[in-house]
């Protein structure tokens, strides 16, 4: 190597010493997504409290890494929990197999299963990248480590991203957020219904 190509690769160096860092300091500093980034998965629900899934496991027949595993029950007067004869009583995805490629969302006949932008997953355990229902249904900010440590330390959950959601998450957002004033209970399942709504419908 000559002196020429030194002298070149240290006039690159001394160029960038004066122009804006593109590095951010995350998480101090949130990191800006685009609203097309896949991340964890949200389970949606009807406007009047109902899950959308019902249990058909096309989702986990399209998955090519299978890491989605279903089990379905019938829906019950006592124990309603979806607008279909069904509902999925376990949906868990495993979190490391799965590779965000979306095709679950798209074999979805009710549009139960969308792609969030929640990437801050890592976790310490095996079993912990496993989640549940419970865990991605429409209205759980964060994922299981940061709301273990917002739990800890009695704080909101701290997100270190800023994003302007796509469509379909932030119609599931706001659908979730106004589905709060209802006229009557479905029982056993915890969910208000509004009036003049079929439990059986099924809307996209």
């Amino acid at each position: 190597m000559g002196v020429l190509e030194i002298a070149k690769g240290m006039g690159v160096t001394l160029g960038k010493l004066f122009t804006k860092p593109v590095t951010v300091s995350y998480p101090e500093t949130p990191a800006r997504l685009q609203p097309r980034y896949r991340g964890r998965h949200i389970l949606t629900r009807h406007a009047n409290g109902l899950e959308k899934c019902i249990g058909c496991s096309l989702c986990a027949a399209a998955c090519p890494a299978y890491a989605i595993y279903v089990e379905a029950a019938e829906n019950t007067p006592t124990n309603t929990l979806s607008a279909g004869e069904r509902h999925a009583s376990v949906y868990e995805i495993n979190m490391l197999r799965c590779i965000f490629c979306g095709m679950c969302e798209e074999a979805c006949p009710t549009g139960a299963v969308i792609l969030g932008n929640e990437f801050e997953m890592a976790d310490y355990k095996t079993r912990d990248m496993v989640y549940g229902k419970e865990d991605m249904i429409v209205g759980v900010e964060g994922s299981k480590p940061q709301r273990r440590e917002a739990a800890k330390n009695t704080k909101p959950v701290k997100r270190g991203f800023v994003v302007t959601p796509r469509r379909e998450v932030e119609e599931a957002i706001n659908a979730n957020k106004n589905r709060s004033s209802s006229v009557a209970t479905i029982p056993g399942s915890g969910v208000g219904v509004k009036p003049n709504l079929e439990l059986n419908e099924v809307k996209r």
